[in-house]
């Protein structure tokens, strides 16, 4: 019997190595003949403008556990340009070139504190076009560097009024009108009677600014970033939705502050229009008056109505947020209310993010961090409340990041926790 059992071992030996076998066989022949179920590959993204947007939702652990909520940060500095304005950008010069206000080797101009402009200036190449900016000269230096290596042109320019025809906006709008006119003239093949002189509504004011224009210019476009409501599309189309998808529709509030106020009116209309209990909220810096606006209903600050403004176009460390006027971009906006922040609470909230969670933050990402902590403070632990982080901190060391200019303002950091927003 012994032999007999050995050979039927034997056999179940064989049997199994044979089972086996054409199990390895079948899954190497399923994977090549449907290559489908192999593991898939992230797709490769043609170009820069495919690599825009869909920027990872994190949670800011620090932020988080000392409030008892979930609080999120979209992470809008990893967009190739490196912040928020990547997609404005695109969805102004995408509307101009399809409406005809654009052309191919055209100047896209605008006035910027900096971040719009070297967003402008990452993307135009990729349309065939060119970008001339103008910026207040108080704004950090490196901003006006970074713009010019991406091959625009800069002017900076002293901050004024608004209202006033130097203000470094009115100046952009009159360059792009200069650029039609210089284009207009250089245009031998366009027919006669073609006005190219208006663009936006506004008309070159008669000044020659023909060194600033290349030969083979085709026109001027002004992007109208507070304006123009591609601004607020390019977050109601695109930030807004990523926002509700990427938390799955289970958030409770939103906060962010405005400076053109595309960001804060776009999402905020898309999450109300999706779920009228998220409550959307404005985190206003110092000196800007849209705090008052949602709160009052009433444009003005404290400084105005005492006569005691000491600048313009408004009193605040943080870049490219506050404004003393209601935009047509934030306009659209959906609010439920809204929160001051101060200088000193952006600077202890940069460098306690740095400390705590490695995340290094420009001014209006603090500021915005800020604005979460508030909410969560008012509404409460248990609660996901989402914020935008604009850019990172690499556009603000000569500013925002420099001991000694902190130290000439009285903004020295000094917090080791989150005692300066009362949590101990």
């Amino acid at each position: 019997m012994a032999p007999v059992a050995a050979r039927n071992a034997g056999a179940v030996g064989v049997g199994t190595a044979i089972f086996v076998s054409l199990v390895v066989a079948y899954f190497f022949c399923d994977r090549l003949c449907n290559p489908s179920k192999k593991k898939k590959k992230k797709k490769s993204k043609n170009g820069i403008i495919d690599a825009i947007g869909n920027t990872p939702l994190i949670r800011i652990n620090s932020l988080s556990d000392a409030t008892g909520c979930e609080i999120l940060g979209k992470c809008e500095f990893l967009n190739p340009g490196g912040s928020v304005k990547d997609r404005v950008a695109v969805q102004i010069i995408e509307e101009a070139l399809e409406s005809g206000q654009l052309r191919r080797g055209g100047i896209v101009t605008e006035g910027s504190a900096g971040s719009t402009a070297i967003s402008i200036a990452t993307v135009a190449p990729a349309y065939g076009c060119k970008c001339h900016v103008v910026i207040p000269d108080d704004a950090a230096i490196e901003k006006s560097q970074i713009i010019e290596a991406l091959g625009a042109t800069v002017e900076r320019v002293r901050p004024v009024s608004i209202t006033h025809k130097d203000h470094f906006v009115n100046i952009a709008r009159r360059r792009a009108s200069e650029a039609n006119e210089f284009a207009f003239k250089h245009r031998k093949s366009q027919p006669k009677g073609t006005d190219s002189q208006q663009i936006n509504g506004c008309k070159s004011d008669g000044h020659k600014h023909s060194t600033l224009f290349p030969n083979d210019c085709q026109g001027g476009f002004f992007a109208d970033q507070f304006e123009n409501l591609a601004n607020f599309r390019a977050h109601y189309e695109g930030t807004g939705p990523e926002i509700w998808e990427q938390t799955n529709g289970n958030l409770d509030a939103f906060v962010a502050a405005a400076g053109t106020g595309g960001t804060v009116a776009g999402v905020s209309k898309f999450l109300q229009e999706k779920n009228p209990n998220i409550k959307c909220y404005l985190i206003d810096p110092p000196g800007s008056g849209l705090f008052n606006k949602v709160m009052r209903g009433v444009m003005y600050t404290k400084e105005e109505a005492e006569g005691r403004r000491l600048k313009n176009p408004f009193d605040t460390i943080t870049e490219g947020i506050g404004i003393n006027r209601v935009t047509k971009n934030f306009a659209e906006a959906k609010l439920d209310g809204a929160f001051r922040g101060t200088d000193m609470e952006a600077v202890e909230m940069a460098r306690f993010l740095v400390k705590n969670d490695g995340l290094f933050l420009g001014s209006s990402s603090a500021m915005n961090c800020v604005g979460a902590v508030r909410i969560a403070q008012s509404i409460g632990p248990g609660h996901t409340i989402v914020t935008i982080l604009c850019d990172s901190g690499m556009r603000h060391l000569s500013k925002f990041y420099n001991a000694e200019y902190l130290s000439q303002l009285g903004l020295t950091p000094k917090a080791t926790g989150l005692e300066f927003l009362g949590i101990k």
